[in-house]
């Protein structure tokens, strides 16, 4: 898995095929495979205490810290348009940059949050507000696990700087390494030494750890010369305004985009529980296309950001196409395994009858979702490539502006069916506006 310490040649630049963009994306989808796999664990593991508080805890914990975690996502999105960019500008001293400042970037937020515990994990609860016994349980779980949040974060920028090399098997060994890891230990802490929801967490911060050196091993094709410790290059103040610029463009879509989906779900339980539990369950699949998408939406940042940084407009425009097309595969399979099997899939995830029938009813949308999507998650990677960061803020606003003015329309008429139409008006608002803006970024190229 280590790749040559040198720049991609023209020829490889020039050489987008089906076949490569499937050696980026695969790796890719199967290590989103796993990502669940912790979550089921972790509840199966501490639901063998036999008390509701544990699983509370831990559901708490882990969502409190996740939502953290979620905003320094845009440093594997920024870090893999910038790389990309500068391994095809054959730029190999800003390369070896990157892969410090993302560390520093990454080790210096962690510490931040962890210096900033208290009032951190105080706001966090308060705002949960779940029972006493619940909020004591979090507690014990957050102050053992907010102790890796240096390692967390700084390993979205290395799995970034990995895609940005086309080493996405390097990504999925490193995700299936941290998760295959953390479920061992869950098992072992728990249930074999007695700890307990203390127990979980420190599975979790052994993991996350150990996930950052591995992550460091496959990254030393970067520290093999001395360019990662010029610190005039690493800390050159137009190449850190430059990155600061990118990664508070992708910060502002990434908060607009969480404020649709978490609204989704605050309007839902106003229609009801029955209508919620509908709905989540709903979301559920969705997911799922979204594990599916990523895998070639990374590869469209990899393959358009080398030949956006090379200059190469044809090949920037195949590098779209080819990722597009295979994205869109994705989508066609989707879209039928939800109208063949999304009836299974929801009784799987429900028993209670009502919340099945319900779900049915609205499961149309969810079939229609991949392919309505489709546009909006390639294109979030072609202009991610390109570092069109501008463009993809300002398209975000404009979508939810829609999705907004969709649901103030919809939601009286129709109720959950307006809201459920609204989220999907908002999908092809964000393919619409960034197709428009797609010519002007291929003008860019060369």
């Amino acid at each position: 898995m280590t790749a040559p310490a040198h720049h991609p040649s023209p020829h490889t630049i020039c050489s987008v095929t089906p076949a490569r963009v499937m050696k980026i994306a695969l790796p890719i989808v199967l290590s989103n495979a796993t990502v669940p796999l912790v979550g089921i664990v972790d509840t199966a593991v501490v639901g063998q205490l036999g008390a509701a508080a544990p699983l509370g805890a831990v559901g708490v914990g882990a969502i409190i810290l996740s939502s953290l975690y979620w905003g320094f996502g845009f440093l594997r999105m920024g870090t893999v348009g910038l790389a990309s960019q500068a391994r095809g500008q054959g730029d190999m001293a800003e390369v070896a940059a990157l892969l410090t400042r993302v560390v520093l970037i990454g080790a210096g937020a962690g510490l931040a949050i962890v210096v900033l515990q208290v009032p951190v994990i105080a706001g966090a609860l308060w705002l949960a507000s779940p029972s006493a016994e619940v909020t004591n349980l979090a507690r014990d779980y957050l102050v053992v696990r907010i102790w890796s949040a240096p390692a967390m974060i700084a390993i979205y920028g290395l799995s970034g700087w990995l895609i940005a090399h086309e080493r996405s098997q390097a990504f999925m060994a490193v995700q299936i390494w941290m998760n295959g890891l953390n479920i061992v230990l869950d098992v072992w802490f728990v249930l074999g030494l007695g700890w307990g929801v203390s127990g979980v967490a420190f599975a979790t911060f052994l993991a996350e750890w150990s996930g950052l050196a591995l992550g460091l091993w496959f990254c030393r094709t970067g520290l093999q010369s001395s360019a990662w410790r010029n610190w005039a290059q690493v800390l050159k103040a137009e190449r850190l305004w430059h990155m600061a610029s990118v990664n508070n463009d992708i910060l502002i879509r990434s908060l607009l985009l969480q404020a649709m989906f978490t609204s989704f779900s605050f309007i839902a339980a106003r229609q009801g529980d029955l209508a919620l539990a509908a709905n989540q369950v709903l979301m559920q699949m969705m997911l799922l296309t979204a594990y599916g998408m990523d895998g070639f939406a990374f590869a469209a940042e990899t393959l358009v950001g080398q030949a956006f940084g090379a200059k190469k407009r044809t090949v920037l425009r195949r590098s779209a196409f080819v990722t597009s097309m295979g994205g869109a595969v994705v989508a066609v399979v989707m879209a039928l395994a939800f109208w063949l099997l999304g009836g299974v899939m929801i009784d799987m995830m429900s028993t209670a009858p009502d919340v099945r029938e319900t779900a049915r009813v609205f499961l149309p949308y969810v079939v229609a979702a991949p392919m309505l999507g489709c546009a909006a998650w390639m294109l979030d990677g072609i202009f991610i490539g390109a570092t069109a960061t501008r463009d993809m803020r300002n398209m975000m606003v404009f979508s939810a502006v829609i999705y907004g003015a969709a649901l103030v329309v919809l939601l009286p008429l129709l109720g959950n069916h307006g809201l459920w139409l609204g989220l999907l008006i908002s999908f092809v608002a964000r393919g619409v506006t960034l197709g428009l803006r797609y010519p002007a970024l291929v003008g860019k190229a060369g």
